[in-house]
């Protein structure tokens, strides 16, 4: 539909949905959530990639490609200009929030591999043997686990990442066969299912300092301990425990505001 209306030139793209319209958050973990009248595609983009399901990745892409607007409405009620959510350029949002949304992922896993060599070419043969098997990691840190010595010549680090949960088994096999073919070594592989991505979305980001600083107090205030972090111009992510995501998700849709307007 969307790539009909850029060749039609056509002013907007209705796309007609179960929903009315792009929420700052699930209604169902929180009933502030509130619907956004207007949303910017590289927002739009952030939410559908971290599994919003109301518009698909590829949809949102060529209408930012094409700068066709897209205008998602619900199936069950008549539409007007007004209706629903319209997903534009960023120059047509008069005042746009820092934060526009907050997504969530349940089915998330971390995986770390304990005391790996640290040298140069190590996560190269790690993430390439992930990336042969089709695994799709997302976040990724590097901790140091023990310096080089005089005694101990070698330096190692503790490698951690995150992944669908149904990529787990697929991971591991890989990394076994690795290790096996002499690619690279461990003391131990340790895996955690059970962990949720929680990410705040916003262009305000662009110019506003301390959002990271917000959102980690935030969590800190209701004792939810972070894991990984990882950052975009747009967009911060944590992995924590999945049975703090909902009092997650609540609590930074409260900090930052995104009931009101």
């Amino acid at each position: 539909g969307v790539a009909l209306a850029a060749a039609l030139k056509a002013d907007e793209c209705q796309i007609y949905t179960d929903v009315d319209g792009v929420y700052t958050t699930d209604p169902r973990i929180t009933k502030k959530a509130r619907k956004l009248d207007r949303i910017a595609f590289e927002e739009m983009l952030e939410l559908a990639s971290l599994g919003a399901k109301v518009l698909q990745t590829r949809s949102v892409e060529l209408a930012m490609r094409y700068k066709v607007r897209l205008r998602v409405v619900s199936s069950f009620e008549e539409v007007t200009d007004t209706s629903g959510t319209l997903v534009c350029d960023e120059e047509d949002i008069m005042e746009s929030k820092v934060v526009s949304g907050v997504a969530y992922s349940r089915d998330e896993a971390k995986m770390t591999l304990l005391k790996v060599e640290d040298r140069p070419g190590v996560a190269a043969a790690i993430f390439g043997t992930l990336a042969d098997a089709g695994v799709n990691v997302d976040m990724i840190v590097q901790n140091i686990s023990e310096l080089a010595t005089p005694a101990a010549t070698r330096a190692y680090t503790d490698m951690t990442f995150s992944l669908p949960t149904n990529q787990v088994d697929r991971a591991r096999v890989a990394i076994e066969a690795a290790v096996a073919g002499g690619a690279f070594a461990f003391s131990e592989l340790v895996t955690d299912t059970d962990v949720a991505k929680i990410s705040v979305v916003g262009i305000g980001m662009r110019s506003q300092v301390g959002v990271a600083a917000r959102m980690f107090a935030a969590l800190a205030a209701e004792n939810v301990n972070i894991k990984v972090i990882t950052t975009s111009e747009i967009k911060i992510s944590v992995l924590i425990d999945r049975k703090y995501m909902e009092l997650a998700v609540q609590a930074l849709h409260d900090t930052f505001e995104l009931e009101k307007a």
